[in-house]
């Protein structure tokens, strides 16, 4: 089997595929209030020419997928896919990470069609906070679906929060300590500066001052007594820890504070059909137009790896953030 590596000699065996555009939320650091404009389906990839994508990068040696979006969820033929994928010789583990608000009911079918784990999105545990960010969510039929997710045996199950200053940074020690009794994974986020950093409307503060680092984040937790600790399967780039006795673990992910880049192992699948080398800069490898007209895009994948920067360079004040696409068009 060929191997797949970029210029740099990181090896990449992940390949995270945004399924949709669509979102059944409104999240502030992820679209506009009035939400963005939908993309023709027909210009979304099918479910067939997204399998055709993981077939060939699976002879390259990627073995990890994650689903993503807008929300994966609400894609209906998400679960037929994720059969499909599972079905591919070299995919080793298929992973999702969703809002939530439709595991209660989709869970156990995510389980039966291959899916190995989830991860849930769980900005705060207030629940007039988690309307006001979400704009659309109710915080109950998330919990529900957690709930779903661990009876479906979709674990580690890990709990994704973003973290904004005036909304949630002063429930840090209160999420961490889910993790005490349950075998959950608590990750902690820092916001990034990715179409999200114009006026999100009354009661959030400016793009400046909503930042938190990853460096507050732990010295607000150092109550906790946090004991470094094995990432779990699937951890990618969070940095993980223990309270001590915990069932679970909780994780930071710091793309700005501590960047990760050195240990990049992923390519990304946009919902149109551009592999994208890295979140951040922009750059894209158009392959839809590839499989429409029956081409093998193997080369177009190696292209794609070829092309990845050696890091997003958001250090750097003069670096241009592609504000073209927001995070659920790109599929974080």
């Amino acid at each position: 089997m060929r191997t797949l590596s970029d210029a740099f000699g990181r090896r990449i065996n992940y390949l995270r595929i945004s399924v949709t555009d669509r979102c059944n939320l409104r999240c502030a650091y992820c679209m506009p209030a009035e939400g963005v404009q939908w993309q023709p389906r027909e210009e979304l990839l099918s479910l067939g020419e997204i399998v055709q994508v993981v077939r060939a990068a699976a002879q390259l040696g990627v073995s990890r997928i994650r689903l993503t979006g807008g929300e994966p969820l609400v894609r209906p033929d998400v679960a037929r896919l994720i059969a499909a994928i599972s079905h591919i010789d070299g995919i080793q583990d298929i992973g999702l990470t969703t809002n939530g608000l439709l595991l209660e009911k989709l869970a156990p079918a995510l389980a039966d069609a291959g899916l190995s784990r989830v991860n849930i999105s769980l900005d705060t545990l207030d629940q007039k906070a988690f309307r006001r960010l979400t704009r659309l969510g109710e915080f109950g039929q998330v919990w529900r679906g957690i709930a779903a997710a661990e009876r479906a045996g979709l674990a580690p199950i890990k709990l994704n929060t973003v973290v904004i200053r005036g909304i949630n940074d002063a429930e840090l020690l209160d999420l961490a300590r889910l993790s005490l009794d349950h075998p959950w994974h608590i990750r902690f986020i820092e916001l990034m500066p990715i179409g999200n950093t114009g006026d999100w409307g009354a009661g959030f503060l400016s793009a400046r001052d909503r930042y938190v680092s990853v460096q507050e984040m732990r010295q607000t937790l150092a109550p906790l007594d946090l004991l470094p600790a094995e990432a779990p399967a699937g951890n990618g780039p969070a940095r993980t820890f223990r309270i001590p006795g915990a069932a679970g673990a909780v994780g930071f992910i710091s793309p700005l504070g501590e960047h990760f880049c050195e240990t990049c192992n992923r390519l990304r699948l946009t919902a149109d059909g551009r592999l994208r080398p890295c979140l951040i800069q922009t750059g894209e490898v158009p392959v839809r137009e590839a499989l429409r007209g029956g081409q093998d895009v193997t080369t177009l994948i190696e292209q794609a790896a070829a092309r990845k920067p050696e890091g997003h360079r958001l250090w750097q004040r003069d670096i241009a953030i592609s504000h073209n696409r927001m995070m659920c068009q790109i599929g974080g």
